[in-house]
């Protein structure tokens, strides 16, 4: 199983510091944000982490790649425990696709295909920070139960942000688990179903990929990942699992990504 992770848009939330440096190395705390990201996938069940990567963003794949000058620097110098953390994301087991056109998240997905084949995977947006690995086990766990499902986190909205994400709509068969009939992509507010939305992270079947391969543009004229999930409630059963507010942080916007510093600061110096 491999976990899949865009990272190829523009960052246009955060410009003009994503200009010349992609938000996903933007620093939390004490790491790039995609550090977090690909080592809750390689923290899974998957057997490799795909990070679906533009090619103007190569200090992407320069972070994750072995260093082995400055390893040997550092610890010359005395400064083992820096040499260690270079040498231990240096081999990291990460590969890359490219995804040429930013034509949406569908698009970005259906870019590792071939990394996928017939096999279930993974999906983590690169703005959903999970510092504890505790939400993809969790659905795995939730997928197991019911013969192998679809299953998407999905967490409780204030209605100021329901029109932000894919909200879905179902029925609750057992404690913070949803039997999902159908999801929609960015609603208004009194068009909501529910105030449950998707909140980054996707354990899905290799039929999305598939449905992927020729689906029409939807909202934003952009290929949806939210409209193939919608098509593949058809055919194959999904399941919300509704995750606690406090598992994971939203970075996409400049305030939730200060706000997240914020709290994982205070969480490790506690630790300390």
């Amino acid at each position: 199983m491999k976990a899949l992770i865009p990272a190829a848009g523009l960052g246009t939330r955060f410009l003009p510091a994503t200009k010349s440096q992609p938000k996903e190395m933007l620093l939390v705390v004490d790491r790039p944000a995609i550090q977090y990201v690909v080592e809750e996938g390689l923290a899974s069940s998957a057997d490799e982490v795909v990070i679906i990567n533009s090619r103007d963003k190569k200090v992407i794949e320069e972070h994750f790649s072995p260093s082995p000058e400055l390893v040997e620097l550092l610890r010359a110098r005395g400064k083992d425990a820096y040499a260690d953390a270079v040498e231990r994301v240096g081999n990291y087991n990460v590969s890359y696709v490219y995804q040429d056109e930013a034509l949406g998240l569908g698009h970005a997905v259906h870019c590792a295909a071939e990394k996928t084949g017939d096999e279930p995977f993974y999906v983590l947006l690169g703005d959903v920070l999970v510092p504890d690995n505790n939400i993809l086990p969790a659905m795995k766990e939730v997928s197991d139960a019911h013969g192998g499902a679809n299953v998407i986190a999905v967490i409780p909205l204030p209605d100021d942000q329901v029109s932000r994400y894919g909200i879905i709509d179902g029925t609750q068969v057992s404690e913070g688990v949803w039997k999902i009939e159908s999801i929609v992509e960015k609603p208004a507010l009194e068009d909501a179903p529910s105030n449950l939305g998707s909140f980054g992270r996707y354990l899905l079947s290799p039929r999305v990929m598939e449905i992927l391969a020729t689906l029409e543009p939807g909202v934003g004229g952009e290929i949806q990942l939210t409209d193939a999930l919608d098509a593949v409630l058809a055919e194959e059963e999904m399941y919300g699992l509704v995750i606690d507010p406090t598992d994971g942080f939203d970075t996409g916007t400049v305030e939730c990504w200060l706000e997240t510093n914020n709290v994982l600061y205070e969480r490790m110096k506690a630790r300390s």
